[in-house]
């Protein structure tokens, strides 16, 4: 099983490099896990709604060139749905039963991402109503992709 997490922009951050490195080793015993990383667009400060759309279609071009047909697809969205970390594992099991033996998550850019790429998506899901930074974002997910594994092998790492 294959696992990407493809994100807008770059991780500048080192701590965050050193937390999403560690889960990406230890997911290394259940999938090849890797991140991926495309160029966000400079947005104005003053940017019309027009312009912002522009943007988001950009950058939802940009990860969609990433996304094998046959990849199942989740972005993360605001109003995607909230799953609990159980439900997560649940639907990431279920999907490789149904074929899709490569799982992609998608953060988009800090405006959100396109239609075009929502509509791609297998399924919108959402870590809350609370905003986080895209960055801290990528080390949540690890771990959440990485505590999915464990629920999937009736470890209590989850508890």
């Amino acid at each position: 099983m294959r696992v990407k997490i493809i994100a807008v922009g770059k991780l500048k951050e080192k701590y965050l490099k050193q937390g999403i490195a560690e889960y990406a080793k230890r997911l290394g015993k259940y999938c090849k896990f890797e991140v991926i990383e495309v160029k966000d667009e400079a947005t104005p400060d003053s940017a019309s709604d027009k312009e912002e759309e522009q943007i988001k279609i950009k950058e939802g071009q940009r990860i969609l060139d990433k996304i094998a047909p046959n990849d199942y697809v989740y972005v993360l969205a605001i109003k995607g749905k909230m799953l609990s970390s159980e439900e997560l594992a649940e639907s990431m099991s279920q999907s490789l039963i149904y074929g899709h033996s490569n799982l992609v998550f998608v953060i988009g850019g800090s405006l959100g991402t396109s239609h075009e790429l929502e509509q791609r998506a297998d399924q919108l899901i959402s870590f809350g109503k609370l905003t986080f930074p895209h960055q801290l974002m990528r080390l949540v997910l690890s771990e959440q992709i990485y505590r999915s594994f464990r629920i999937q092998n009736g470890h209590a790492y989850h508890k």
